[in-house]
């Protein structure tokens, strides 16, 4: 189920954050603004309010949501490839699993020289598994710098997809809370769209190209206005 996609994450990759830590120190220094912490995410909030009143709605209604982050890198990525498709149980024991076999965090030089089938033991489909080695191989081989990616999101979003498996969801997703890029806007994904679209008034969900016309006002603040959107999706209970 597509809306449940953020809900997966906070239960792995994603964490709450309750204080300052070095990516307050960045949003001072290159006076950006983050959705890794409370202040930063307050900042934000206090302006989709300003410029949004459904958002402003939302806020007195639900309350704010809680900053989330995860750790930027390799092991994030392999996370996520590792929980596509599956329960947040079995992408726990299947990370269980390759921990065990490949260390904490995996050694991305031996997942890169693993076959199918030593990497199907430590709980990976064939598929997966080509997943997990064209993400070893990109970093290891410096083709992919994920301590320096572009500052452009496009630019970012097309190094990222070239990770077999990691599609555009997904490197927004990364994006937004491994880097805490405060613009990232997942206008693909559904369940922003079904609660955008509700909370506009509007009469059927919003296309992704539509949903990212109605997301210009809310510049530099939109992946903001994305967890708002979750927050809002989550705490009404909307069904698919």
């Amino acid at each position: 189920m597509l809306g449940l996609r953020f809900d997966k994450l906070s239960g792995s990759a994603l964490r709450s954050v309750g204080s300052r830590g070095r990516f307050d120190k960045l949003s001072e220094s290159a006076e950006v603004v983050l959705v890794r912490t409370t202040q930063s995410m307050a900042v934000a909030l206090d302006h989709l309010g300003a410029v949004e009143p459904a958002f402003a709605a939302v806020l007195d209604r639900h309350g704010a949501p809680e900053p989330r982050c995860s750790d930027p890198g390799a092991t994030t990525l392999l996370r996520t490839i590792v929980g596509q498709q599956v329960s947040v149980a079995a992408a726990r024991s299947m990370w269980a699993e390759l921990e065990n076999a490949y260390g904490s965090p995996p050694d991305l030089e031996a997942v890169l020289r693993a076959s199918d089938d030593e990497l199907r033991l430590a709980g990976l489909s064939r598929q997966k598994a080509g997943y997990a080695r064209s993400l070893a191989g990109l970093v290891l081989s410096g083709e992919l710098d994920l301590g320096s990616l572009p500052a452009d999101d496009e630019q970012a979003i097309a190094l990222l997809t070239r990770i077999k498996g990691i599609g555009r969801w997904s490197a927004e997703i990364y994006l937004l809370f491994a880097e805490g890029r405060a613009d990232v806007w997942p206008a693909g994904d559904l369940a922003v769209q079904i609660e955008i679209g509700r909370l506009m008034g509007l009469e059927a969900k919003p296309s992704e190209k539509q949903l990212r016309t109605i997301a210009e006002p809310w510049r530099p603040h939109r992946g903001a206005a994305a967890v708002l959107a979750w927050h809002s999706y989550n705490s009404i209970g909307t069904a698919l």
